[in-house]
């Protein structure tokens, strides 16, 4: 148990240059003060306390801003920097040397029964803001980009970006994005309007070049009759 708290403490200083001593670590990061009481709030998760084990993870939320049900299952070393708004579901996992900033939500899409939440690979990191939903992995040391919201699994070694979230880069290589097979609605709506603009403006040079075709037979008319 005290080797996996100096681990918790380490990730800090392994995560954060602002750390500047132990003391303060231990006392100020509410990221740290969360974990630890999941920690305790999962083994009585485990033992089937379920009303002891919510009621420690409520006061944690209450304390930190960040929440964690009692039944999430959390790897070692995991980072959570600054943690306002955090929110982990009952069914997520979460792997080793893990860092999650504020507002990050991984979440289920439904009321769907059993795996519902997002398994975190190792050495993965959750950008503010980003949104993970649903019961798919997202692969080892990937990095998701802020307020991104993440509805597909996500291989090893890449990078999501974008609302749906999608992969620019895997394996230190950017990926074509129209090789992605995720929809992006506004980017299509964008392409459905040039599209249609350029409909319109050949539909207006034909209704043009036929008014000055008729303009000039006019004119040849008139000038016979005179």
């Amino acid at each position: 148990m005290f080797k996996k708290l100096k681990s918790d403490i380490q990730a800090v200083f392994d995560n954060d240059p602002a750390a500047r001593s132990r003391f303060e670590v231990i006392f100020t990061y509410s990221g740290l003060h969360a974990i630890w009481a999941h920690r305790l709030a999962h083994h009585f998760y485990r033992w089937g306390w379920y009303t002891v084990a919510r009621i420690i993870s409520q006061f944690s939320r209450f304390m930190t801003g960040i929440e964690i049900h009692p039944g999430a299952t959390i790897g070692n070393r995991l980072f959570i920097d600054h943690g306002m708004g955090v929110v982990i579901g009952e069914t997520c996992e979460i792997g080793d040397d893990v860092v999650i900033y504020q507002g990050v939500t991984l979440g289920g899409t439904g009321k769907e029964k059993g795996k519902r939440h997002p398994t975190i690979g190792n050495n993965v990191v959750i950008s503010s803001g980003s949104k993970v939903l649903g019961s798919f992995k997202v692969g080892d040391y990937s990095n998701i980009g802020a307020n991104s919201v993440v509805l597909r699994e996500v291989p090893p070694n890449s990078t999501v970006v974008g609302i749906p979230g999608r992969v620019v880069k895997q394996d230190g290589r950017r990926v074509d994005r129209l090789s992605q097979q995720l929809p992006d609605p506004v980017v299509d709506s964008m392409r459905e309007l040039q599209q249609e603009l350029v409909t319109l403006r050949k539909e207006l040079d034909q209704l043009k070049s036929a008014a000055n075709e008729g303009g000039r037979k006019e004119a040849v008319i008139r000038g016979n009759k005179s």
